[in-house]
């Protein structure tokens, strides 16, 4: 049966290769942002690729578009099988530098953005008993970074949203799922859109990944939804557990590092036009796809995330690695001193003196 997928800032980045992504699978796509000119190059795209595609100009932080929405995505094609939240905005800047009005902006879209879809939703799916929302998180949602306060501050506040929506979804026993795809650095349009009051131009924290890579998470949590999370990266897990573990540490390892990181030698243009209030293709051009402009320095492939996808596969290796190294250790030990290789060897040769 042909799954119905609404993906909202479906117009680049992380939801553009997402909806490309479905569309190879043969989805039908609804796709909603607010940039026009992105919005009709994704349609072209779904088709391309197999899929059919509606594309709504919405912004998602007035629920009333929102709404109007997904009743044209259930007249065009149905029942809805998943909703996929991915829109935001967000200002790069210290939180003493960001205006009251635009961090109310930033929350609008990217938090409460993420609830006026997944409201739209669940009142679409809880009748049929049906239907998975995925919602894309952050890293940054579980670990705060400095120069993203607006940012930051809306993706924990998805995380506890989803938590508690999720808890009501077990209570009632319905099986409409609910889930988060945690991602790591992406190399998307944002960093080049943007408002930001950065010396120089910002960046995403190393390591980068394609946004192809988020869309195959995105489509595995959307398989696979009664994970509570899905993380996405090597990185993505080792900065969650390194909060856990050491969060003290870490925030003095930011204050240290987390300026620089952030941005690229490149001085950065204080007239340039940004997308908070107004989508940077809404003139009908200036459409710039899913990636951004750090193609050269952006993994296209996660080895972690292909270990969460084969859990089974990834649990047989560990085991037999395991194994291996026990029985070479018990070889080691039994091995007869007479004729043996030198205790320390680098590189083929014996070493001198102590090992290193």
């Amino acid at each position: 049966m042909t799954q119905t997928v609404v993906i909202t800032g479906a117009s680049a980045g992380i939801g553009r290769a997402t909806a490309r992504a479905f569309a190879a699978r043969g989805a039908d796509l609804v796709l909603l942002a607010r940039g026009e000119a992105g919005l009709a190059a994704a349609a072209r795209e779904v088709e391309a690729a197999g899929g059919r595609a509606l594309a709504v100009p919405t912004d998602v932080a007035d629920h009333r578009q929102v709404e109007a929405a997904a009743d044209a995505a259930t007249r065009h094609f149905g029942r809805l099988d998943v909703w996929v939240n991915v829109a935001f905005t967000s200002v790069f800047a210290p939180f003493t530098a960001i205006g009251a009005e635009e961090y109310e902006r930033v929350t609008q879209v990217a938090y409460h953005g993420f609830v006026n879809g997944t409201r739209a939703a669940l009142s679409r799916m809880i009748p049929h008993d049906h239907g998975t929302i995925v919602q894309v998180g952050s890293a940054l949602g579980d670990r705060s970074i400095p120069l993203q306060s607006a940012y930051c501050g809306a993706k924990h506040a998805i995380n506890g949203f989803s938590s508690s929506v999720r808890t009501e979804l077990l209570h009632e026993g319905s099986n409409v799922r609910l889930t988060i795809a945690q991602m790591p650095a992406v190399n998307t349009p944002q960093f080049s859109w943007v408002l930001s009051r950065l010396s120089r131009r910002p960046q995403p924290v190393p390591p980068i990944y394609q946004p192809e890579v988020a869309a195959r998470a995105v489509l595995h949590a959307a398989d696979h939804p009664r994970r509570k999370q899905h993380y996405v990266g090597a990185s993505t897990v080792a900065t969650i557990w390194a909060d856990k573990l050491a969060p003290a540490l870490l925030d003095r390892y930011l204050a240290r590092t987390g300026y620089d990181s952030q941005q690229t030698d490149q001085p950065e243009d204080p007239d340039r036009p940004h997308n908070l209030w107004y989508p940077r293709d809404a003139a009908g051009h200036d459409d710039r796809g899913a990636h951004g402009v750090f193609d050269a320095s952006s993994h296209s492939r996660s080895p972690q995330q292909w270990a969460a996808r084969h859990p089974v596969l990834t649990s047989a290796l560990a085991a037999s690695a395991s194994a291996a190294a026990v029985l070479a250790a018990r070889g080691r030990r039994s091995r007869p001193t007479g004729g043996a290789l030198p205790l320390f060897v680098v590189r083929g040769r014996p070493a001198m003196g102590r090992g290193r």
